[in-house]
């Protein structure tokens, strides 16, 4: 695999072949099990009442356009915030998150990132987040690969 002009491996382009896949009947429409607005952990108020009494994902913004199955089988339940450990400011990631999770109940974190080395910084801000709050909260990663599927 090549390495793109920044260096980094999962920057490098790649074509994912896919077999045609089975389409569902035309008048069907996966359900979304989106529950809240916003989304982006810039915009989302540590106290909105989506975050209370709730599991938590915590998912890179390429997990959802990866895995097909993102809604049903991350998603469902879940309050929701997305990131990019690459790409956003996360100066301030940190401390938001250790926010939401000191100002409110929650019972579960699940971070979802992808299986290039860049997205492992989510995981590493969640974890210090986590730590600042002075919370005990069951947390899991879920690493999702190039292709679609869930590594672990």
């Amino acid at each position: 695999m090549g390495h793109s002009a920044c260096g980094c491996p999962g920057s490098a382009a790649r074509v994912i072949e896919r077999s045609e896949t089975a389409q569902v009947g035309s008048s069907e429409q996966a359900a979304s099990e989106l529950r809240q607005w916003p989304v982006q952990l810039h915009l989302v108020p540590p106290t909105a009442p989506w975050f209370q009494d709730s599991d938590i994902l915590v998912a890179a913004d390429c997990v959802a356009f990866a895995m097909g199955s993102f809604h049903s089988d991350l998603l469902k339940g879940k309050a929701v915030t997305i990131a990019c450990p690459k790409l956003d400011d996360t100066a301030p990631y940190v401390e938001k998150l250790a926010s939401i999770f000191r100002q409110n109940t929650v019972k579960s974190i699940t971070v979802a990132i992808m299986e290039v080395p860049c997205c492992r910084g989510l995981d590493a801000i969640v974890r210090q987040a986590l730590a600042l709050s002075g919370k005990e909260i069951p947390l899991e990663t879920a690493v999702i690969g190039i292709n679609g599927e869930r590594r672990s």
